[in-house]
């Protein structure tokens, strides 16, 4: 992967993959290494938190297909190494909150996925993206879950 050409994204826009997609990989331990390096990477390079919670629910079966998203998280960031969080001193101190869900986003499981940003003036201080627990009859409910969610980070912050 060294001389790997760089993706423009972590993954393909509305590519999703079965939990049987493709054939397993024989030995799992290099596809689990490298998505445990890459959850911990995700601290501090946030743009790969979706990618990397998608294989990362392919932990125990791991395939082909999810290993080749693996490459593709890694392609990313071989072409953004040099970007990053950076942090500016604000002459406001408001606190804004941005929360988002996808209605029924996970084809395997039909959960939506919840996301939200809290940002110190200009400066991201909270963020998280998740499935919601349970399945939501509308895109109405999933957005209200959302909302609620962020709610309650911005009151605990």
């Amino acid at each position: 992967m060294e001389n790997c050409k760089p993706a423009l994204t972590p993954s393909k826009p509305h590519s999703q993959l079965l939990v049987t997609e493709d054939t397993p990989l024989p030995d799992a331990t290099l596809y689990r290494s490298l998505v445990g390096a890459l959850q911990y990477l995700t601290f501090t390079q946030t743009d790969i938190a979706h990618s990397v919670g998608v294989v990362y629910q392919f932990m125990h079966q791991p395939t082909d297909a999810h290993f080749f998203l693996v490459k593709r998280i890694l392609r990313y960031i071989k072409g953004t190494l040099t970007c990053g969080l950076t942090y500016q001193a604000a002459s406001s101190a408001t606190l804004s909150a941005y929360s988002d869900s996808d209605w029924a986003a996970n084809i395997n499981t039909r959960r939506s996925i919840t996301a939200y940003v809290v940002f110190l003036g200009a400066n991201p201080v909270s963020w998280q993206s998740k499935r919601q627990v349970f399945v939501s009859c509308s895109s109405t409910e999933a957005e209200y879950k959302a909302l609620a969610h962020c709610a309650t980070n911005v009151c605990w912050l």
